[in-house]
């Protein structure tokens, strides 16, 4: 269900989350592509030597990661066994319509860890791109993986890989809400809090170390900051009516939230803490769903000041807010891209809720989805893919749309509705 946002609250890594509570095996989200890029780059997988299993496990992880971004095609490497070392015949491998090739090994170091090793080849070029070797262990096999698809993504396409990033989203089972946290592929989700109450609004912290999200369990909206590494909770907005949609500015300092401690729904600032205060912006209408730009000097939110919804920007040092939006009479839940380039937001278009993204240079718009519900839109931290809720069927999916809509990957999880998507930073 579309909420109107004028009323909805609205190499450490992994140490961290092998401290989350494992889920369910059927809570794991299910990915599915539903659209590629035109011109993808055939890229060929060999087989890793070493252990059979562990093996299979790190080579089949990159293979799906690089096929998942629709701007790779996999070419069959035909059981070839290459390590990193292997003499590459690149005129064969070309002539079986590769463009670039990954050969590795999976050995054990003498203190029993395993050690990843690869090489990236350029096989038209007949020359290496350079290689890596990742330190894991058994349990980490998937995160070996997700690294080494990284590595190639950027080799290849001049971009960070995201591979190796997290997904929060709330999930809905049996009467339950589950914070989940994931990998960016949906698996390996482990959940950081289960509420019987609604569970809402969760934002990363820069560092990726925090959640802050709004929960309804002591029966009011409050906003709390999670650490993922201890569990521990703290709540940092609680003041009379309502405390909602909290967002982290890029410095992880503070958090902009909105308050109606006042009246109407405005905008504040707090410490990370919850301390001090400070009111951002004043109107006699409704503004909610704050955004920090990437260079942390403004922001953007959702407001009715002008009678209908729409998305507005107001340095962080006051002034007067500035309409962003004019198309439409119905703009909502304003995202800018990490590179400060555009803005993704949901729009209604004869009806239905879609997802949009506005160039900021040019304010030109482009509608990204077909869908009917769409709602809280998440850039990918290298902006190129954005992660949706919408609804297929009654039931509540994820969904990803490339920034420019050409790619397009579906999410779904057996166990239940799945809502309130937001996609993590780079690892640090």
């Amino acid at each position: 269900m579309i909420m109107n946002p004028m009323s909805q609250i609205s190499r450490r890594i992994f140490l961290l989350l092998t401290l989350l509570t494992a889920s369910v095996a059927q809570a794991q989200l299910s990915i599915e592509i539903t659209g590629a890029g035109a011109n993808r780059i055939p890229v060929v997988i060999a087989d890793f030597p070493g252990e059979p299993t562990v093996s299979r496990i790190v080579t089949a992880t990159v293979r799906a990661d690089l096929e998942r971004s629709g701007l790779f095609r996999m070419v069959d490497p035909a059981g070839a066994l290459l390590d990193e070392n292997a003499v590459i015949d690149h005129a064969d491998w070309k002539g079986r319509g590769a463009d670039a090739l990954v050969a590795g090994s999976l050995a054990r170091s003498p203190d029993g860890r395993l050690e990843a090793r690869f090489r990236l080849y350029d096989t038209q070029r007949g020359v290496a791109l350079g290689g890596a070797v990742y330190v894991t262990n058994n349990t980490q096999l998937r995160a070996a993986g997700h690294r080494i698809a990284d590595f190639v993504y950027e080799k290849l396409t001049g971009e960070r890989g995201v591979f190796s990033t997290r997904i929060a989203y709330v999930l809905k089972s049996g009467g339950r809400y589950l914070l989940q946290i994931a990998d960016a592929d949906g698996q390996g989700a482990a959940t950081a809090l289960t509420s019987t109450e609604p569970i809402i609004s969760p934002a990363w912290s820069p560092d990726g170390s925090k959640l802050a999200y709004v929960s309804f369990e002591k029966k009011k909206p409050m906003v709390y900051v999670h650490s993922l590494a201890s569990g521990q909770r703290q709540i940092v907005a609680n003041f009379r009516g309502s405390n909602s949609a909290p967002a982290w500015s890029p410095d992880g300092r503070r958090l902009a939230v909105v308050l109606s401690k006042d009246g109407n729904s405005q905008l504040y600032a707090v410490n990370a803490d919850g301390s001090g205060v400070q009111r951002l912006a004043q109107s006699s209408g409704i503004d909610t769903e704050p955004r920090f730009a990437p260079d942390g000097n403004s922001i953007y939110f959702t407001s009715d000041r002008g009678g209908s919804p729409q998305i507005y920007r107001i340095d962080i040092g006051g002034g007067a807010a500035q309409r962003v939006s004019f198309e439409g009479n119905y703009n909502v839940s304003p995202r800018p891209s990490p590179d400060g380039k555009s803005l993704a937001f949901i729009t209604r278009r004869e009806g239905r809720f879609q997802l949009a993204v506005m160039d900021l240079a040019s304010r030109q718009v482009q509608i990204l989805t077909d869908s009917h519900k769409d709602e809280s839109p998440s850039f990918a931290p290298n902006s190129r893919m954005i992660l949706i809720a919408t609804e297929v069927g009654g039931r509540g999916i994820l969904s990803a749309v490339s920034s420019d809509g050409r790619i397009k990957q579906r999410l779904t999880v057996t166990a239940g509705d799945v809502r309130e998507p937001a996609w993590g930073p780079f690892l640090q």
